[in-house]
């Protein structure tokens, strides 16, 4: 029984983590789909003073993104300049694409990670409950 209890208090722990990364991920996600989308219909000036480019700017400044330091910079420049930026919005917004799809696949990485886990802690706790009822 203690070895359900220390399971149970692990896949709790884990459930919480997955739950704040996927919260983040779909937030950042949005962010990117919303960011191309107002790239592609040439929103760039009034996209930028949105919530959503602040969590790009956030985004490309923490460095918790996998960005090559160049397009980092394009896109920090970006962001902080706006549409008089020298690289066009084209080039910016297929790094956002590329950024986006990376995310997604990194998303849905820990989402499969996570499914694997809740199975294994599923086949535990029926190997231990029939363990406990074995010896009651």
């Amino acid at each position: 029984e203690e070895a359900m209890a220390e399971a149970t208090a692990l896949r709790e722990n884990e459930a919480k983590a997955y739950a704040t990364s996927k919260a983040e991920y779909d937030a950042n996600i949005g962010a990117i789909t919303k960011a191309v989308a107002a790239l592609e219909k040439g929103a760039t000036g009034s996209f930028l003073q949105t919530k959503t480019a602040q969590v790009l700017r956030n985004l490309a400044s923490d460095g918790k993104v996998d960005l090559l330091d160049a397009d980092r910079q394009d896109l920090v420049a970006f962001l902080e300049q706006g549409s008089d930026y020298a690289p066009q919005s084209g080039a910016i917004t297929g790094i956002l694409k590329q950024l986006g799809d990376e995310m997604s696949k990194d998303l849905s990485d820990v989402t499969a990670t996570e499914e694997s886990s809740v199975k294994t802690y599923e086949e535990l706790m029926a190997a231990k409950e029939k363990e406990v009822a074995a010896l009651s």
